[in-house]
């Protein structure tokens, strides 16, 4: 395994611990209105992981790579998604006036 491969393979277990470190210290009260805000953020990242994948000659590269791609996609539409849920919460329903 080259010097590079293994600089890429310890920066992404670091961005996990720090990732998992972040997130678990974020009140519940905020993650939601956070998770809307950050997937502009996670766009980042699967962008970052594509380059990654392409940078890193070999099958580790593109393991890696596939595994952020994946990751980050599914951040990005389960942001989208308690958005959605998050804004129906204030919708008005046919039925009921104030």
């Amino acid at each position: 395994m080259s010097g590079e491969a293994i600089v890429a393979a310890y920066v992404f277990v670091l961005a996990i611990f720090v990732g998992f470190e972040v997130i678990s210290k974020v009140p519940s009260t905020l993650h939601t209105p956070l998770m809307s805000g950050a997937n502009a953020i996670h766009g980042i990242v699967i962008v970052g992981a594509m380059l990654v994948a392409s940078a890193i000659p070999g099958p580790l590269g593109s393991v890696l790579g596939f595994l952020a791609v994946v990751l980050g996609t599914a951040n990005v539409v389960g942001g989208f998604v308690v958005t959605d849920r998050m804004l129906a919460m204030f919708k008005q329903r046919p039925g009921k006036r104030q």
